[in-house]
């Protein structure tokens, strides 16, 4: 089971995220320095978990951070609907002149 669930980390604003992210790096820096110590850990599963859940916190934050942010032509320009882009004309090709023949030319 998950630390933090991914809805809990999209409500989440971004100063809080940045917080919880120091908080868990500080507790998965404990957990490895008692392993290296040679100490047993009671949870082994904790450290794959603090480990995943702060991937999540930092992917969140990386794809709000790289989110296109919308302009005042796209906020306020409405939509065509299909039926507004079908009634418009549809242009046809200039005709082109007629070719002469050889034969019409030397005539005249």
């Amino acid at each position: 089971m998950p630390i933090i669930r991914l809805r809990e980390i999209t409500d989440m604003d971004s100063k809080e995220r940045s917080k919880k992210l120091s908080e868990l790096r500080a507790e998965l820096s404990r957990l490895r320095t008692m392993i290296s110590a040679g100490g047993a850990v009671e949870n082994p599963a904790r450290i794959r978990q603090l480990r995943r859940t702060i991937a999540r916190i930092m992917t969140i934050e990386n794809q709000e951070k790289n989110k296109p942010k919308k302009t005042e032509k796209e906020t306020k320009a409405p939509k065509q609907t299909k039926a507004e882009k079908a009634e418009k004309p549809v242009k046809k090709p200039a005709k082109k002149p007629a070719k002469v023949k050889t034969e019409e030319k030397k005539k005249e």
